[in-house]
């Protein structure tokens, strides 16, 4: 973005301040979106947080909005893990509507439809809620902790 309202740089860094608005004064967001056909602009995701499977970029969003529309699904939040075949792989964690609404196996076969091989988790974990992994203070899913959180799900079924 560039405008008025976009802040001049970072106090004293003139390095992250360089690396984060250009020449010309954009400012990169770091957010994706996409132009519809009315020339709306939608939000699409992060760039941080682009899972890359294989030679595949999924965008988290995607496959959250996907699982979203599961009736049991009430909340779901995915990141990307390591995979030694396909770089990185999608991993999602699911916060049903009632305990027991449905299994991982039944959301997964659900999702397996409805989106491309390449975006369907490999791993999905039903969680009670997001608190004990992490939150912010307006509640939004840290993403880099729940990514640490999979990492070690994955490490203690590896050992």
């Amino acid at each position: 973005m560039r405008g008025w309202n976009v802040m001049q740089g970072y106090l004293d860094d003139p390095a992250k301040t360089a690396e984060t608005i250009d020449a010309d004064g954009w400012l990169d967001t770091g957010d994706l979106g996409v132009l519809d056909g009315s020339g709306r602009l939608h939000f699409v995701g992060r760039t941080k947080d682009i899972i890359r499977v294989g030679g595949e970029n999924v965008a988290p969003a995607d496959v959250e909005d996907t699982l979203h529309r599961h009736p049991a699904v009430r909340q779901a939040a995915v990141v990307g893990v390591p995979d030694d075949r396909l770089v990185e792989v999608p991993f999602a964690f699911v916060v049903l509507t009632e305990p027991g609404a449905a299994s991982e196996t039944e959301i997964l076969e659900w999702a397996r439809g409805r989106m491309a091989g390449f975006k369907l988790p490999k791993h999905l974990r039903i969680v009670e809620g997001f608190d004990d992994i992490g939150m912010t203070a307006s509640s939004k899913i840290q993403k880099s902790k729940l990514a640490a959180h999979a990492r070690g799900l994955l490490e203690r079924v590896d050992t």
